[in-house]
């Protein structure tokens, strides 16, 4: 997760914000102590936690904790002796415990162990308990969202691909097609610059861009403050255009209704397996840029059934917002779940 190797804290800037503001989630403790000799029994206190996500198609994350029994001490953890000066803590882990061949080729996979994941010099119990606060928090602030949505009866969209999936393209393309009877309004969220959010307002519809600083994501705080802005209509539709990325989002609910996965041709039909946790979370999946495939090597069916391999419910819509095909399709879902 994101908040492990730090790019969740750090700057991060709304337009219309006269201060920028930081967010730091963890804290670094220090101890100073003298030359000495001295020993380091690095055995972890307590048990630790296993969070499963599960992924429902409203929108939400529920977070399961369950208590982990240690492995045997000699494949936790080690003591050793030494003599230096220094002001910091030790947290050593063992290989095992942070990683394990996958397959015969012995390759590395950092994705096991308790937290799912690896951080230099950070025990998976210090991550498990990162990702519990953060979550815990921003979920907190998520089901806040998403009461005022459902009083105002907004349907809020989080939209979510890599870079350069044209997300932006077919997000003009819908509200220039959808603008003159219904209310929509766009959060754009980007580590840097004001460009989306410009080609958002050229549409003629309300756009706030949220800059995330080294964020690779947006989350529920950012979102509350960017909808303050905007003072959205009752009964109109928010498209929060996320970060490009297939990682951290799926972690984060905004207080969205859906999550709109979008995949381009150009990016190879084992995406959804590559970042199943992104595709398992979205309820709907845009294929984007089909007026390509004639000129690439894309195999659509293969790249449907990797989406319904990871989440059989997902939806599937082919489009293009460059010829328009498809979009008839895209927008008809759209008045489904206004009037759902």
């Amino acid at each position: 997760m994101c908040s492990t190797c730090g790019c969740a804290s750090g700057e991060r800037k709304i337009e219309g914000d006269d201060h920028h503001h930081d967010h730091h989630h963890g804290h670094d403790h220090h101890h100073g102590h003298d030359h000495h000799d001295h020993d380091h029994d690095h055995e972890p206190n307590g048990q630790t936690v296993i969070i499963h996500h599960h992924y429902y198609h409203q929108g939400d994350v529920h977070n399961h904790y369950h208590q982990y029994e240690p492995a045997p001490a000699e494949s936790k953890s080690k003591k050793h002796k030494h003599k230096h000066k220094h002001k910091h803590k030790h947290i050593y882990q063992t290989a095992e415990a942070s990683f394990k061949p996958a397959g015969e080729h012995h390759d590395l996979d950092y994705g096991h162990g308790e937290a799912g994941t690896h951080a230099p010099g950070i025990s998976q119990k210090r991550m498990l308990q990162i990702e519990m606060d953060v979550l815990d928090k921003n979920n907190h602030l998520a089901e806040h969202n998403r009461e005022d949505f459902c009083q105002k009866n907004i349907l809020a969209l989080n939209l979510v691909s890599s870079p350069g999936s044209g997300k932006t393209t077919l997000l003009t393309e819908t509200l220039l097609r959808l603008r003159d009877r219904i209310n929509c309004a766009v959060i754009e969220g980007d580590q840097q610059t004001t460009n989306d959010a410009q080609r958002i307002r050229e549409t003629g519809v309300p756009a706030i861009q949220v800059n995330t600083g080294k964020g690779c994501h947006l989350d529920a705080q950012m979102v509350h403050d960017a909808t303050a802005r905007l003072e959205l209509a009752d009964n109109s539709l928010l498209f929060i255009e996320n970060v490009g990325n297939l990682v951290c989002p799926a972690s984060f609910d905004l207080g969205e209704r859906h999550k709109v996965a979008v995949l381009s041709v150009t990016e190879g039909e084992d995406k959804p397996l590559k970042y199943p946790h992104m595709f398992a979370a979205a309820d709907i999946m845009l294929l984007n840029k089909i007026d390509l495939l004639p000129y690439l090597n894309f195999d659509v069916d293969a790249c449907i059934a990797n989406a319904k391999q990871v989440n059989p419910n997902i939806q599937v819509i082919q489009v293009s917002a460059t010829c328009g095909e498809g979009m008839d399709a895209w927008l008809a879902w759209l008045e489904t779940q206004l009037c759902a």
